[in-house]
C-alpha cells in the first residue's frame, strides 16, 4: 500500500540526512492570496532591503548570522494563490501577537518543527486563532473554532478527539514519529499546496526582520 505521507517524509529528516534540507528547527507559513512582497512587509521587513535568492543561499545568509546579528532571513515563494514562506530556525509565523497582523484579512496556515521545544499547527483567519494544536497531541485544541477543520485532521490521520489513557498509549509512537509529516498533509488539504523541496528549486525573496 502506497505511503499517504511519502510527499512530506522529508520535512521529518533527521538532521544531518540527505532529506534534511530545513532542519531541526523551521517554520513554513502559507498565506492565501497575498504576494510574497506583501508577506515579508507583514513580518516586518519593509525597513530592509529585499532579493531573489536561491533556497541554499538563503540558509547560508540564515548560518552567516547565528551569534552575529540579531537579523532574521525569510524566504517566500508563490504557489498558486498561496505564498509559502519560510523561517529557518524561526518561530514567528506561529506567535500569537505576529499571526494577528500576519493574518489581517487573510488565511494563514502555519507550521513549527521544533526538535527541542514543543511543535505546533496553527490556522488563522483575519487575526482570530481558527484552531491550534501541537501535532502529536491533535486531541488538545485552543482557539476560537478548535472544531472547524476536524474533518480534514481526520482525513490527514490527526484524530481531534481527547483518547482515553490507554488508547492514547497505544498511539504515541505512531502520533509523534509521524507528526511533521501529518501536520504538513493537513496543510496540504487547506491550501492545496502540497510541500517538496522542487517548491524550494526556484528563487525566492527574501527579506530580513530584526528580533
Amino acid at each position: 500500500m502506497a505511503d499517504p505521507l511519502a510527499p512530506f517524509r522529508w520535512l521529518e529528516a533527521s538532521p544531518g540526512s540527505r532529506d534534511d534540507l530545513l532542519g531541526e528547527i523551521f517554520c513554513v507559513s502559507f498565506f492565501r492570496r497575498l504576494e510574497p512582497a506583501e508577506v515579508l512587509h507583514r513580518f516586518g521587513a519593509a525597513g530592509h532591503p529585499w532579493r531573489e535568492m536561491t533556497f541554499h543561499e538563503l540558509a547560508g545568509k540564515v548560518w552567516e548570522s547565528i551569534g552575529m546579528t540579531e537579523d532574521e532571513y525569510i524566504g517566500v515563494v508563490q504557489v498558486g494563490e498561496w505564498s509559502v514562506a519560510v523561517e529557518l530556525r524561526g518561530q514567528q509565523a506561529t506567535l500569537a501577537e505576529p499571526l494577528t497582523g500576519l493574518s489581517r484579512g487573510c488565511e494563514v496556515v502555519a507550521i513549527m518543527r521544533h526538535d527541542y521545544a514543543e511543535d505546533r499547527f496553527v490556522y488563522v483567519v483575519d487575526g482570530k486563532a481558527v484552531t491550534s494544536f501541537t501535532p502529536h497531541l491533535p486531541g488538545t485544541r485552543w482557539g476560537s473554532d478548535p472544531d472547524r477543520i476536524n474533518a480534514l485532521m481526520r482525513e490527514a490521520g490527526l484524530p481531534p478527539e481527547t483518547l482515553d489513557e490507554e488508547a492514547w498509549e497505544a498511539t504515541w509512537d505512531d502520533m509523534y514519529t509521524n507528526r511533521i509529516s501529518r501536520a504538513f498533509s493537513l496543510a496540504a488539504k487547506i491550501t492545496d499546496v502540497v510541500l517538496t523541496p522542487s517548491i524550494l528549486d526556484g528563487p525566492l525573496l527574501i527579506g530580513a526582520i530584526s528580533q
